[in-house]
C-alpha cells in the first residue's frame, strides 16, 4: 500500500470531517423552472427556484405572514399625497459570483433603477434580452402607467414616484417580479455577448447561490456565506424535480428528499399516520378556475357562460379531485381574504336549466376545448381528472368537449395568446395578501391584453373602475366595499367557472425543523434544519 505524507493524511481527514458535517437539504419540487430571472414569469415553481433562494427585493414579507418588512431597503418614507416613496438602501450587501462574474462593488441604487426600468420600457436594451418574453406581472398590475419614475438620489437612496396613489404598493414590490438584479452583471454579460445567461446563470443577493441546473432533473444551490440577513442553517440545497405526486411521496418515504409540495389528496391520511413524517397544513390563499375566452363567440355572451357553469357539478369535483380537502369556490378571492363577499350566491348545479338557457341563446351543437394543466398546483391537484368530469357534465347538455394540454411553460405562454381557443383550467395563489393581487392581476381591463394574466380576456369597465378606486384609497372599509361590489359584477358576468379553494399541505421528514409555511404558497429554505 502506498503511504500518504502525514500532511496529506491530515488534510484528507479534515476534508472528510467537513464533508460529513455539511448539511444537504433535498426538496422534491413539482415542476421545472421556466427560467431563473423572476421578472418575466408568474409560476410559483419558478419563483421557488429563483426569486426566493437567489434574489431579494426592496421590501420582503415577514416569514409566514403577508406583513411587509424591510429587505434591500432598510427603511422608507412616503409623501403625504402617497405619490413619492423614498427608500434608504441597505449598505454592505454582497452580490454572488460565478465563473463568469466577480462583482467589483456592492448592491446599490443603480441596480434598483436597472431592475425596474428594464421591465417598464419596451425600448430598454434588457427588455427583450430573451426574444418574446413578457413581463406579465409588471403589466397586469399596470405598473407602466402607475410608476412615473425611478430615480437614483445617491448610491444608497432611491425615489419612486407614482402617477396616482397605490394602497398595496409596498406589498406589490415585495413580490418576486420586483426582485433586484445586478446591473454590473448584466453589463458583463452584454460585453461577452451572452445576455441570455441572466436567465440561465443567475446572480443575486439572496441566501443561496445558484450552482447548476440539469434541465427537468435537478437544481443545485449552496449557502451564501456573505448573506446580509440571517445565514441559512443548511450548507447545500437541492431541488429534485419530480412532477408526479406519487413519486415525490415515494422519495420522501425513502429518505431521498426531506420535503415535498402538493401531495395527492388521497394520500393525506396516510402521511398523517406515518411516524417518520410530519404534515403542516393551513387554509390556502388560492382559487382554482376555468377561464373562458370572453372575446370569442359564443363565450362572449355572459348568459352562455352562466349556462355552462350551471352544467358542471362542482361538489363532485371537490369530492373526487380534492378528496374533500377544499371548499367549492363562488368568488375569485378566497374566504380567508379580507373583503370576501360571502353574500354572493353561487350558480346552482342545474343541467336542465343550463340546457334551456343554451337553447334560448341559440347555442346548438357547441364544441369547445378545455385546457388541462400538466402539473399539480396547490389550487388544482389533478387538472386532467377535473377536465374529464367537466367533459362528462357538459356532454349531458349537448356540449362536446375536447381536452388539450401542453408542457407547463408552453401551457402558460399559449394560454395568454389573444384569440386562444377554448377554456383554460388555471388558478392563483395570492402573492401579497391584498385582494387587488387577485382582482386586478387576473380580471382587470389592464390585464386583458396579450401577455397579461387575464386568461379570460374579460374587460368590464365598471368592474375595473371599482378596482382603480379601491387602489387609490388607504381606507380599509372603503376598499372592502368597493371589492365587494366588484365581486357582484364578476358573479353576474361569469368570465370564470370558479372551482375551489384548497387546503395547503406540506409533508416532510420528521427530522426537518424550521420550515415555515407561507400563506402565499412559497417554499423557502433559509430557516430549515435537519436533525442528525
Amino acid at each position: 500500500m502506498k503511504h500518504l505524507p502525514v500532511l496529506a493524511t491530515a488534510m484528507t481527514l479534515a476534508m472528510t470531517v467537513t464533508m460529513a458535517e455539511a448539511k444537504t437539504f433535498v426538496y422534491c419540487s413539482e415542476a421545472s423552472p421556466e427560467g431563473f430571472d423572476p421578472a418575466p414569469y408568474t409560476s410559483g415553481g419558478t419563483f421557488d427556484a429563483s426569486a426566493h433562494p437567489i434574489y431579494n427585493r426592496l421590501t420582503e414579507f415577514k416569514k409566514g405572514t403577508t406583513e411587509v418588512e424591510p429587505g434591500l431597503a432598510e427603511s422608507w418614507e412616503v409623501s403625504e399625497d402617497g405619490l413619492e416613496y423614498t427608500f434608504k438602501l441597505r449598505q454592505g450587501v454582497k452580490w454572488h459570483s460565478n465563473e463568469k462574474f466577480t462583482p467589483t462593488r456592492d448592491f446599490n441604487a443603480d441596480d434598483v433603477v436597472f431592475s425596474y426600468e428594464r421591465q417598464a420600457s419596451a425600448d430598454h436594451p434588457w427588455n427583450q434580452y430573451v426574444a418574446g418574453i413578457t413581463y406579465e406581472y409588471f403589466n397586469s398590475m399596470d405598473m407602466p402607467n402607475l410608476v412615473k419614475s425611478v430615480e437614483k438620489i445617491d448610491d444608497y437612496t432611491v425615489k419612486i414616484t407614482l402617477n396616482s396613489p397605490e394602497a398595496p404598493f409596498l406589498a406589490n414590490i415585495a413580490m418576486p417580479f420586483a426582485s433586484i438584479i445586478s446591473k454590473e452583471y448584466a453589463e458583463t454579460l452584454e460585453a461577452a455577448g451572452t445576455k441570455e445567461d441572466l436567465n440561465n446563470l443567475p446572480i443575486g443577493t439572496g441566501p443561496f447561490k445558484f450552482v447548476a441546473y440539469q434541465k427537468d432533473a435537478v437544481i443545485r444551490y449552496t449557502k451564501n456565506a456573505e448573506y446580509w440577513g440571517t445565514a441559512p442553517l443548511i450548507d447545500d440545497l437541492v431541488f429534485a424535480i419530480t412532477p408526479d405526486a406519487a413519486v415525490r411521496l415515494q422519495k420522501l418515504k425513502a429518505g431521498e428528499c426531506h420535503l415535498m409540495p402538493y401531495p395527492a389528496p388521497a394520500d393525506i391520511d396516510g402521511i398523517r399516520a406515518d411516524s417518520n413524517l410530519k404534515l403542516d397544513e393551513q387554509a390556502g390563499l388560492n382559487v382554482g378556475y376555468l377561464a373562458y375566452n370572453t372575446t370569442i363567440a359564443p363565450f362572449d355572451n355572459a348568459k352562455v357562460r352562466k349556462a355552462l357553469n350551471m352544467a358542471i357539478n362542482k361538489q363532485a369535483i371537490v369530492d373526487a379531485v380534492f378528496q374533500g380537502h377544499a371548499e367549492g369556490a363562488k368568488n375569485p378571492i378566497p374566504p380567508t381574504m379580507w373583503s370576501y363577499n360571502d353574500a354572493i350566491v353561487d350558480d346552482a348545479y342545474d343541467p336542465e336549466a343550463s340546457k334551456k338557457m343554451l337553447e334560448e341563446e341559440g347555442v346548438k351543437d357547441l364544441s369547445m376545448k378545455i385546457w388541462a394543466m400538466p402539473v399539480q398546483r396547490p389550487y388544482m391537484p389533478n387538472a386532467r381528472r377535473t377536465a374529464e368530469m367537466m367533459q362528462e357534465d357538459l356532454s349531458k347538455v349537448g356540449v362536446k368537449v375536447e381536452i388539450v394540454s401542453y408542457e407547463w411553460g408552453e401551457y402558460l405562454a399559449k394560454s395568454m395568446e389573444a384569440g386562444r381557443d377554448g377554456a383554460v383550467i388555471l388558478g392563483w395563489t395570492g402573492d401579497n395578501g391584498d385582494p387587488d393581487n387577485f382582482l386586478s392581476v387576473l380580471l382587470s381591463c389592464d390585464s386583458a391584453v396579450e401577455g397579461g394574466a387575464n386568461r379570460a380576456f374579460w374587460c368590464n369597465e365598471e368592474f375595473s373602475a371599482l378596482l382603480k378606486d379601491a387602489k387609490v384609497t388607504a381606507d380599509p372599509a372603503e376598499r372592502t366595499a368597493l371589492y365587494e361590489q366588484a365581486q357582484v359584477i364578476f358573479k353576474d358576468q361569469a368570465p370564470w367557472y370558479t372551482i375551489a379553494h384548497s387546503t395547503q399541505y406540506v409533508p416532510m421528514s420528521a427530522k426537518v425543523s424550521g420550515f415555515v409555511m407561507s400563506p402565499l404558497g412559497d417554499f423557502t429554505f433559509e430557516t430549515v434544519d435537519i436533525a442528525e
